[in-house]
């Protein structure tokens, strides 16, 4: 289902349903319509769904980080005067709702990560995107997915003027390496938010072992796998992962 984008002031986001309020926070390359099946479940099951749309190509260069992104976030959940959230990052989401969970913890009633970075991850694989080179382009699209056929011409087309597009090249460089400068290994232990990690199996972004290792030094953590799954469950098995985080969010009463 299209839902209608709100623009006000410096906030771009969709909000949908009523309840207690997830927000979803998209990844590098990931667009807001990557989370349509989490949204469409949970806006009928008693959840507001907010999904902000990160300032990555907007903000200086010198402001493209990790915190400048978890800081904004808590702009944005101070601007809709929410308070006890649960944040659901996938990728590069991920680490910014670790990171927000750290600086805010008292705002964060429950985190949920799915292939996210901030211990380790393989976003460039073997060099840096080829600019111009679509069929390289589409096959580095298709290797986030388990099933290649989830990279649909419009993904590949829209990750295709991304990284032909000079400025937006440089700030996802830019953010790319703030991620992996920004690892949080030492930070996990302390934070003892209810967290869920939902992971694909398959994953050769942040490989299953990233997923071990989240779940390792997090105090309050639960680990779940999806098969035959790449970089991004919630949109190759849509069904399995609302599945599971229904089954979590109602075993810890949120």
């Amino acid at each position: 289902m299209a839902y209608e984008l709100k623009k006000e002031g410096k906030f771009t986001y969709i909000e949908v349903g009523q309840g207690t309020p997830i927000i979803v926070l998209h990844g590098l390359m990931g667009g807001l319509s990557n989370f349509s099946g989490v949204t469409d479940y949970f806006s009928q099951r008693g959840y507001k769904v907010l999904i902000p749309e990160l300032p990555i190509y907007s903000m200086s260069l010198l402001k493209t980080t990790v915190k400048s992104f978890a800081n904004f976030l808590e702009e944005f959940i101070e601007y809709k005067a929410l308070d006890q959230v649960i944040l659901l990052g996938n990728s590069l989401g991920g680490h910014i709702g670790l990171l927000h969970t750290k600086l805010y913890p008292q705002k964060v009633k429950g985190l949920v990560i799915t292939g996210s970075s901030g211990l380790y991850e393989n976003a460039m694989g073997d060099g840096y995107p080829k600019r111009g080179d679509y069929e390289y382009i589409k096959k580095k699209s298709e290797d986030v997915f388990y099933d290649p056929k989830i990279a649909t011409k419009e993904i590949v087309d829209e990750v295709y003027a991304t990284v032909n597009d000079r400025a937006k090249l440089v700030k996802t460089l830019a953010i790319a390496k703030s991620a992996i400068r920004h690892n949080m290994a030492k930070d996990l232990p302390a934070m003892d938010t209810p967290t869920c990690i939902i992971w694909g199996k398959n994953d050769t972004v942040t490989p299953p072992n990233v997923a071990d290792e989240f779940n390792r030094l997090l105090p309050d953590s639960n680990l779940f796998w999806i098969d035959q799954c790449g970089h991004a469950p919630m949109m190759e098995h849509p069904d399995e992962f609302n599945r599971i985080l229904e089954e979590w969010l109602t075993s810890r009463n949120f």
